[in-house]
């Protein structure tokens, strides 16, 4: 199989930052909670009326700018988000025709917290058979818009961003090699994270809006007890697949999660 490679990384965060001392009027909580059970002190919002193309495309930009590549040199794009600007088309089509990528096959994968990993590994399958030749993966969200603050379990987790990488052939050894991806879902612990509403289940109604069906709605303990399980279960099979001792990593860096599930994973 051919081999992949990242060529330039990039990403963007909102210019409005949300201190913890926010959340202290709207709910029973303060800084040094937050801090203590979450390692969280900040978290950067979208101002109203920006959508989460206007975050995967200056990532996207600046992921393209160090590949040295022009956006008609692109394949593929994957975006990685459950919050993409409306449920059609695919915000995948909405940054296409932003950047100016004309000839790119353009999709989005909705799989939350591990969205952006699970596009990498899409891409990676599409690149090793030499269908393709640079990708666009971006992994973005805005949670803020899914956010119930009156829910003080859920509302300090949360923030918003994008990231992007340029995927393309290995060029030299061990140049940004990526070496190797696992992916899992398990979909009996669907009810442990959801946004139940909005979807063809429960449809957009004031009954609906009024029951706060739009917002995260998560059962914490359980959630905290399986991502630690799961998550390293993947990197264990990741490393295992490239002969590579988990003492020998110098970074780990996961999705937003928070300080407790991270250092327990590591």
């Amino acid at each position: 199989m051919k081999k992949v490679c990242i060529q330039g990384t990039g990403s963007f965060i909102p210019e409005r930052m949300v201190p913890n001392s926010y959340f202290e009027s709207l709910v029973n909580t303060s800084n040094e909670w937050i801090v203590s059970r979450t390692g969280i002190s900040e978290r950067r919002m979208v101002l109203p009326g920006q959508a989460l193309s206007d975050l995967a495309v200056p990532a996207a930009e600046k992921a393209l700018e160090m590949a040295g590549l022009s956006p008609p040199e692109l394949d593929l794009i994957i975006i990685g988000t459950s919050t993409a600007d409306m449920p059609s088309p695919s915000a995948g089509c909405i940054v296409q025709h932003r950047i100016g990528a004309k000839k790119a096959v353009a999709f989005d994968v909705n799989a939350a917290c591990p969205g952006f990993i699970y596009g990498l590994a899409v891409a990676q399958k599409f690149m090793q058979d030499g269908s393709h030749q640079h990708v666009l993966v971006v992994g973005g969200e805005i949670v803020s818009h899914r956010t119930d603050f009156q829910d003080r379990n859920t509302c300090v987790l949360f923030g918003d961003g994008a990231g992007a990488v340029v995927l393309g052939r290995q060029t030299r050894k061990g140049e940004g090699e990526l070496l190797s991806t696992r992916i899992y879902s398990d979909g009996d612990l669907w009810g442990l994270l959801n946004v139940p509403g909005g979807g063809s289940l429960n449809p957009p109604t004031h009954e609906m809006i009024d029951q706060r069906l739009q917002y995260v709605k998560m059962k914490g303990n359980e959630v905290f007890k399986h991502a630690v399980r799961s998550m390293a279960e993947a990197s264990k099979a990741a490393l295992e697949e490239c002969g590579i001792a988990g003492r020998q990593i110098d970074w780990f860096i996961p999705h937003q999660a928070n300080i407790r599930i991270i250092e327990s994973v590591a």
